[in-house]
This record gives C-alpha cells, sequence and structure tokens, in this order.
C-alpha cells in the first residue's frame, strides 16, 4: 500500500464523520455509512459491471472499472421510509402514516431504490453526501459521487435497511481517474 493510498482511507474516515455529523431533520439520523477497501472495491467493481452489462447501461461498466482502482469507497445511505413526521406530502402521499404503509417491498435488492421516500430524508442524505465530498476536496482527494455504486451496493446487500445509496469513490494519483475517462 502507498502512502497517498494510506491517506486517502484517513480521509474516507473523516468522510465518513462529516456525513454523520452534517444536519439533519428534526436531529434525528437515519444516515448509514459504510467504508469499502481492499478486495471489496474489486467485489463492488465487478457488481457494477455486472448490472451494466444486464440492463445495458454503459456507464455502470465505465463506472465499475473506475472502482476497481481506487484506494476507497464510502457508501452513503438513508432510511428514507422512516418519515420525519410533518405530513409534508412531498413523498406523494396525503400522511406520513400513508407512506409507511406503502414501504412493503423493504429488502428487494432487484430495483435500484426503494420507495416510497420521505423526501426531508432525501435532502438529509444529500446534505450528508455534500459534506463528505467537501471533505474529501479540503484533503485533495479525488472523488466523485456515484449513483452506480449505491446501486451495486444494494444489490450485493451492503446497507441493507437503506432504501437509497450512493458510494463516493477516491482516488490519490497524478490525475483524477474520475474525469475524462
Amino acid at each position: 500500500m502507498t502512502e497517498e493510498t494510506e491517506a486517502v482511507r484517513t480521509v474516507a474516515g473523516l468522510m465518513v464523520l462529516s456525513a454523520r455529523t452534517a444536519p439533519k431533520a428534526r436531529g434525528v439520523d437515519e444516515i448509514k455509512t459504510r467504508i469499502v477497501r481492499g478486495m471489496e472495491l474489486t467485489q463492488l467493481g465487478d457488481e457494477m459491471v455486472r448490472y451494466g452489462d444486464r440492463n445495458k447501461i454503459q456507464f455502470f461498466i465505465r463506472d465499475g472499472k473506475c472502482m476497481a482502482i481506487s484506494d476507497a469507497c464510502v457508501l452513503i445511505g438513508i432510511r428514507g421510509e422512516v418519515p420525519v413526521g410533518v405530513n409534508c406530502q412531498g413523498c406523494g402521499f396525503p400522511t406520513c402514516q400513508d407512506s409507511q404503509e406503502a414501504c412493503t417491498q423493504k429488502n428487494s435488492y432487484g430495483v435500484p431504490f426503494i420507495g416510497p421516500n420521505c423526501i426531508i430524508r432525501i435532502a438529509d442524505l444529500g446534505i450528508a453526501l455534500g459534506s463528505a465530498v467537501k471533505t474529501a476536496q479540503v484533503h485533495n482527494v479525488d472523488n466523485r459521487i456515484m449513483y452506480s455504486a449505491g446501486v451495486a451496493a444494494r444489490s450485493l446487500g451492503w446497507l441493507s435497511d437503506c432504501t437509497s445509496v450512493y458510494g463516493i469513490p477516491l482516488k490519490g494519483s497524478g490525475k483524477n481517474i474520475f474525469f475524462d475517462r
């Protein structure tokens, strides 16, 4: 392992901390995280390629190849079926109770995300992702938020209690591998 890889893995831990301490609606934390490293990166990348092949989605294949050569990946998910309790109707249902009753497909790995999701919880996820990538940027670690990595992570059963997951692969090298691919 290179010194750069070691440093990137340290930053991954700081990114998880940033996601955890990001502001949450009503102060209730439904964010889940996981740091992927080593052989798990290959496993995640392979699953991204398989998903892309199976569903004819080319960018999953491209992203999977990048994942396999990353130094680490931070997964951030949300338990989006847990409503905030304000009946805002952003989920498409009249009440939070109605939305919760509609969540019958929990832990179904055949679809990228499970819904309905509380729109306020999804906003919490976005804020946590933004906080995490800000931390990577402050430490000069190349990164990119990937929907494809989150889909593959769910497909592998990682962060299985989350309805929506995104991945942030990380690399410390002379050129950003996530752009100009």
